[in-house]
Parts: C-alpha cells; structure tokens; sequence
C-alpha cells in the first residue's frame, strides 16, 4: 500500500535509522516528503515467501542491505502473525524513493509491508500498530532503532520526536511550518554500514564521556531552536542551526570526507544550511535553499561535481 515515507533528517543524526543522537534520548525533527515506497503482498499455492525488489536504489545498496532487507520482512511478518507454512507471500516492493543509505528506505520498506499485510489479511491495524511492526522490521537493519524513521514513515509531516529510554511510548508531536521550504538531498553514492558506525560512535562515547557531555547538550539546544524556527517559519535560523549541526555531526566522527564536500558545494552556491543525514560516512546531505530559483542553482553545482541531487519542498 501506499504511504509517504522518504525521509529526510534535519537536525538529527538519525540515519542507521536509529539517530547518533536519538538513541541517548535527545530529540530530533524529521520530515517525510513526496516520494514513496510501495509494497503489493499476494498469497500464492506453497510455503514461505518470496520477493521481487523494483526500487530504484543507489548501486550497490541493495546488495549491501540485501541480508539485513531479508530479515526485516521476517520480522514484520512474524510480528503480525502471519502464516506462512500453509501459503506462500509473493512480496513486491517498488515506487518512486530512491533506496540510498541516509534516506530512510529501510523505514518505508518496513512500513509499506506492514501495511501491504493489513490490506491483504484485513488485520485492522490502526497507525500505531502499523508504526509497531515497522520497528520491529527495522530491528534488523539497525538492531535497536530509534524508532523515529518508522515513526515519519508512519505517519507523514513534520515530526518532533524523543525516545522514551526507559521502553515507555516515544513522544512525538506533529508540527506545522507557516511555509514550505525548498531542499536539495545530494547523494554521495556511498552505502554505509549503520551498525557499524553507531558501534563506533558509541565506543568514542563511551572513551570521552565529559566531551559527548558537552556535544549532547549543544545538540539539545540547537534542536529546541529548530523546533521554534520551523514553528515560525524562519528559514534563515533553521539554515544556520543545520550548519550548526553539521559541526557536531563531524565532532564524532560520522560525516566523512565526501559529506563535508556536498556541504560546502551547497553552501557556495547559496544554501543557507547543510548537513550530513543519515549513518553518515558516505549516504547523503540535504541543503535548504532560500527559493526555487537558488534551489536550482546548488542542484546543478552538485550534478556537476559528479553527484545525484533531488528536489524537494517540506512543511
């Protein structure tokens, strides 16, 4: 079925689809924008399932993720009981979101099979069971989500969102921007591993726990500032607090080389923030750009330093 679920992060590390941030319980904003992950189920003669993935991706991602995508479709179809010894799931998965490390695929893929099962089966799930199986669907590609990709994937607009840390609900609160603001998401063609760097990033941690102190709480502030930007629609501080970000995304270690790159060509060619998103090292970066004309402009710059670039509005 089909649901809004590309994702992109704003002030938050959240790739891995558990965020760098999110999971010591900060906050973060995400928004999920127009394009989609589509899942169609159809119950055929046999055992077990199989599945046909049509998503345009990223090369090599697929093959990359291509373990962790298996087991995520275990998981969801287990979590919602379905009985697969005395038939047989034929899983299709297609649309128009562009499957790249950083932009929240694995969370839409979840998401949009949760909802292909409810259909198929009439389980009668409401949004929050729905957002249930998805993270336990993402428990494979991230083994303990943030829970906050599933969640935008869920149910859609800009999302503020901090994880309960003691295994109550998570807080999420829906927010509403005055205007729309272009975005520009540059992907740098690389697939990361999630696991990998949050295990990294949770070692450094765990070496410097006076500096993450002090990261932690800059991070806090910044993302209260956002929440209050957006509310107002105050495109100039939101661009400023992102590049604010950006700084203490490279503090511990996530935004690499190439990610730094895509910043500073957005940055040159008129964006007013940028910031890596995602599991960083490689996956994207997205660019706020003052109007269309000026979103044009660093889509171009980026095609031209030999990268992919998307446009996009939120709020």
């Amino acid at each position: 079925m089909e649901r809004p679920s590309f994702l992109a992060k704003f002030f938050s590390h959240f790739g891995d689809k558990r965020n760098h941030f999110v999971v010591y319980g900060l906050p973060a904003i995400a928004s999920a924008l127009g394009a989609n992950t589509i899942a169609e189920v159809k119950v055929v003669e046999g055992q077990g399932w199989t599945v046909v993935d049509q998503r345009p991706a990223t090369t090599g991602y697929k093959k990359k993720k291509y373990d962790e995508g298996m087991q995520s479709i275990k998981n969801v179809i287990k979590h919602l009981k379905i009985d697969t010894e005395s038939q047989k799931l034929g899983i299709t998965f297609a649309g128009d979101l562009i499957a790249a490390s950083g932009v929240g695929a694995s969370a839409a893929q979840c998401t949009s099979l949760a909802r292909a099962l409810n259909d198929s089966f009439n389980l009668n799930l409401d949004d929050e069971k729905i957002n249930e199986a998805a993270y336990e669907g993402e428990k494979a590609y991230h083994g303990t989500p943030s829970g906050i990709d599933n969640t935008a994937s869920t149910y859609g607009g800009l999302i503020w969102f901090v994880k309960n840390l003691n295994g109550g609900k998570n807080t999420m609160d829906l927010l509403q921007s005055p205007i729309k603001m272009p975005l520009i998401i540059a992907n740098s063609g690389i697939t990361a591993s999630t696991i990998e760097v949050v295990a990294d990033v949770r070692r450094l941690k765990d070496k410097n726990p006076n500096k993450f102190e002090k990261i932690f709480k800059e991070y806090k502030e910044i993302a209260d500032k956002a929440k209050m930007a957006l509310l107002e629609g105050n495109i100039i501080s939101l661009g400023n607090l992102m590049n604010q970000n950006h700084k203490l995304l490279q503090e511990i270690t996530v935004s690499g080389e190439i990610n730094d790159k895509l910043v500073q060509i957005a940055l040159k060619n008129g964006a007013i923030g940028a910031k890596m998103t995602g599991t960083g090292r490689g996956g994207l970066v997205i660019a706020l750009a003052e109007n269309k004309e000026i979103q044009e402009k660093i889509a171009k710059a980026i095609e031209k330093g030999g990268y992919d670039a998307w446009k996009t509005i939120i709020g």
